[in-house]
């Protein structure tokens, strides 16, 4: 279906405000997204003329218009929670709880090994977050690390690495925006500029290696140490004897037949370079994927008989179940992206503060970063942040003589539009980063906003460095040497401090 925008000036705003201080303030995220949307659809009818039961009926156009342009997601989503559930009730996910708890024997190595697994993950951020929760949770649970706290390692080892990884979705996704040929080698010189992404791998390292949380997290964490988790306890009850293969080898055929699918969907055996073919249309590959996985798991238990074929179908019809809750948020999410993008004209609105400012070039960076991140915020979607800007950043350091810019500018851009996304509510990453946790929504957006704000915080400052600096370099030091003293801080000094404890 078609829409046209109307440029409604700060009434844009309101929508996805709207969803984010109900979400917030009622700890429920349906009817505050719905509320949001159909805010977003009354602003559209008034101004365009039309009736309350006109802004009812363009709800649910964009509702399933939304839904046709993320069917494969829906159909990926719903195949790998199938996976997940049959690995899960044949006892593989126990077995390997069991398997890697005689190797990981404490938080430090669990937290570390999560981090890693999210970071060799990095075809596609929602696949990371769902197969790294999927493989990590029950080995997490055991060691009584909370939910939050994998939701936030899950989700800060999700985005920030597919923005700076060459071969990922992201990077043909940022190099189609830039209007010149050469736009993979840009997107590639963008990398060291992209300070966010930088900074929360490093976060979430140093985080890991110390155990200095601070603020929500921390109390997520002695919360956790005093309670009792298990999410494998019906498969051990059921009589499942799950072996390690049985949940290594599906998730090991997943990930493979998922690189092969986008490569296939994409043309790369027809000739098109890797990069390019698992961009194209990601989501389709990474159905075929989850189906292959599927598949394995037939063959691997059915014969065997861990499984019975009725047993089998019941996990898949229950897996899906499951995802029902999630792709609901996700498809409301969606339709408030719409509304905004498409019909309000709230990116326009905001970008519009970017190329109508005439403070000093240096400060573009800076600028730059804090609209893309409200921006991105607000609608939940950092590819659509970006894919606002970066036309306009690019026009900007053409037509003001600020080619020098254009780098700093465009990292800043990706870092802003990541930072946004990674801590906004309606986004989709964080949506399955707390799905694949199975962590409560909110929880886990409450939890990990200081992280990522401190993050962004420090970021800031290495923008109006680096505005002004010829290489990244230096004000990346600075960065790190802030972040690492503002955690210490915070995880340990601060909090002592502000009990008075001077000691």
């Amino acid at each position: 279906m078609e829409f046209t925008m109307i440029e409604t000036g700060w009434l844009s705003l309101l929508p996805p405000l709207i969803a984010i201080v109900l979400a917030l303030i009622t700890k429920e995220v349906y009817s505050s997204l719905f509320i949001g949307v159909f805010s977003g659809m009354l602003i559209y009818s008034f101004y365009s003329g039309n009736s309350v039961i006109y802004a009812a009926r363009l709800t649910f156009d964009m509702m399933s218009s939304k839904i046709a342009d993320n069917a494969y997601m829906i159909i990926f989503l719903a195949l790998l929670w199938a996976v997940v559930m049959l690995v899960t009730k044949s006892g593989g996910s126990l077995a390997y709880g069991k398997w890697a708890g005689e190797k990981i024997k404490n938080k430090r190595a669990a937290a570390l090994a999560t981090s890693l697994l999210g970071i060799l993950i990095f075809i596609d951020d929602g696949f990371n977050c769902l197969t790294v929760g999927t493989v990590m949770r029950p080995i997490t649970d055991r060691l009584k690390i909370s939910r939050e706290k994998l939701a936030y390692i899950i989700d800060a080892t999700a985005a920030p690495v597919c923005i700076i990884a060459p071969v990922s979705s992201w990077a043909v996704a940022v190099a189609s925006e830039v209007s010149e040929k050469n736009g993979f080698n840009v997107f590639l010189s963008t990398i060291p500029y992209n300070f966010y992404a930088l900074m929360t791998i490093i976060m979430v390292f140093f985080i890991a290696f110390t155990g200095r949380d601070f603020g929500p997290m921390k109390k997520a964490e002695e919360r956790a140490g005093q309670e009792s988790i298990s999410q494998n306890e019906g498969a051990e009850s059921a009589g499942y004897k799950g072996k390690v293969v049985d949940l290594v080898l599906p998730i090991l055929v997943l990930i493979v037949c998922a690189i092969l699918g986008m490569a296939y969907v994409g043309g790369f055996f027809e000739g098109v370079g890797f990069s390019e073919a698992i961009g194209y249309y990601p989501t389709a590959g990474l159905s075929l994927g989850a189906f292959a996985g599927l598949i394995c798991a037939m063959l691997l238990y059915l014969p065997r008989k861990i499984m019975k074929p009725k047993e089998f179908m019941e996990c898949i019809v229950g897996g899906i179940g499951n995802i029902v809750p999630p792709m609901l948020i996700l498809i409301l999410s969606w339709t408030l992206g719409g509304v905004c993008r498409q019909l309000i004209g709230t990116g326009v609105f905001i970008s519009g503060f970017v190329s109508d400012s005439n403070l000093h070039l240096g400060v573009l960076p800076f600028l730059i970063f804090i609209i893309a991140a409200l921006m991105s915020f607000s609608m939940g979607t950092s590819w659509g942040t970006f894919g606002m800007l970066i036309p306009i950043i690019t026009m900007i350091c053409e037509t003001d003589g600020a080619g020098a810019m254009l780098i700093p500018a465009l990292g800043a851009t990706l870092a802003g539009s990541v930072y946004g996304d990674h801590c906004s509510p309606i986004s989709d990453t964080t949506i399955l980063a707390s799905t694949g946790a199975d962590c409560k929504h909110i929880r886990h957006v409450e939890t990990q906003l200081p992280y990522a704000t401190l993050v962004a915080v420090v970021c800031a400052i290495g923008y109006l460095i680096a505005g002004f600096m010829p290489t990244p370099w230096i004000a990346i030091a600075v960065e790190v040497v802030l972040l690492v003293a503002a955690i210490y801080f915070l995880g340990g000094a601060g909090e002592r401090f502000f009990k008075g404890d001077k000691s």
